[in-house]
């Protein structure tokens, strides 16, 4: 699988402080990668270095197959940035703040009615195509923020706490926004303190705490490494549940061709029991502050 974001012993120092320390990452293309740890692990630090924001102190980072520190003009060609803080001016309409960061990637005027069109319609705004920035909602200006950071059709998107502040329906709706940028072969990553949430939306996470990575991988494969497997229930017709240990989703598949192929059981559940992200970022992480 090619790799879309590439970190290879990535640090960053401020004095004595590592805000982010030997980290290694890999981040596959076309995937929803959500970066996940405790206010301080790094993960802000870790998304400025990328977007080229920031200089590491050493290490090697790689996006979309160009350096951020010796080529940011490429991988800012390359990259959609939404920061934590918005940053959205307020003296202009929607359609002039989009117009503004087309101009700023240096898009032709002819392309910027149908781009802006487009994008409105992506993020569901376009109502507010002539409303001053100023009179938006949070969730609203979070909208307006990731069509920015899509006006250059990036193939890298970095959300850095997207579904800060918004309400339950806003944070559905963007849930499914995120689907579809997968869709159109967009590679995501994303941090949020709402791991309910971050384990519907994420294809693979890494947990970070006080700088270090602690794990990383699909869900239930870091689940799997911990606990040397996960639970899968099974009821039968006529209501028996029986209870089961696999590890990977091979022995999954197998074990269910086994019972119906192979034993003719009538199974009418399977499904996999066992701890979610929740319970998997508390098991990995201690508490640490930076």
């Amino acid at each position: 699988m090619t790799t879309a974001v590439r970190t290879v012993a990535l640090t960053k120092r401020y004095g004595k402080l590592a805000a982010v320390d030997d980290l290694d990452l890999e981040v596959p293309e076309g995937s929803v990668f959500g970066l996940i740890g405790p206010n301080g692990a790094g993960k802000s630090t870790t998304f400025a270095i990328l977007a080229s924001i920031l200089s590491p102190t050493s290490g090697a980072v790689e996006v979309a197959g160009f350096d951020p520190s010796l080529d940011p003009r490429s991988v800012r060609r390359h990259l959609g940035y939404m920061p934590d803080v918005l940053g959205v001016y307020d003296n202009l309409q929607v359609d002039e703040y989009l117009e503004f960061f087309a101009a700023a990637h240096g898009l032709r005027r002819s392309s910027w009615p149908g781009l802006i069109d487009g994008l409105l319609e992506l993020v569901g705004l376009e109502v507010k195509r002539e409303a001053m920035v100023e009179s938006l909602s949070r969730g609203m200006k979070q909208r307006l923020a990731l069509a920015r950071a899509l006006v250059h059709d990036p193939e890298v998107l970095v959300l850095d706490e997207p579904a800060s502040g918004l309400d339950p329906r806003a944070r559905v709706e963007l849930r499914t926004l995120l689907g579809e940028l997968r869709a159109m072969g967009k590679t995501v990553v994303i941090s949020s303190h709402i791991l309910t949430e971050m384990e519907e939306m994420c294809t693979h996470v890494a947990i970070m705490e006080a700088g270090r990575l602690l794990a990383a991988g699909q869900p239930g494969e870091i689940g799997d490494r911990l606990r040397g497997g996960h639970g899968v229930v099974v009821r039968l017709a006529g209501g028996e549940i029986q209870r089961y240990t696999v590890t990977g989703e091979q022995a999954q598949r197998e074990l269910l061709h086994r019972l119906v192929a192979d034993e003719g059981l009538p199974v009418v559940e399977f499904r996999e029991e066992g701890a979610g992200l929740e319970e998997l970022f508390m098991e990995v992480t201690e508490g640490k502050l930076q």
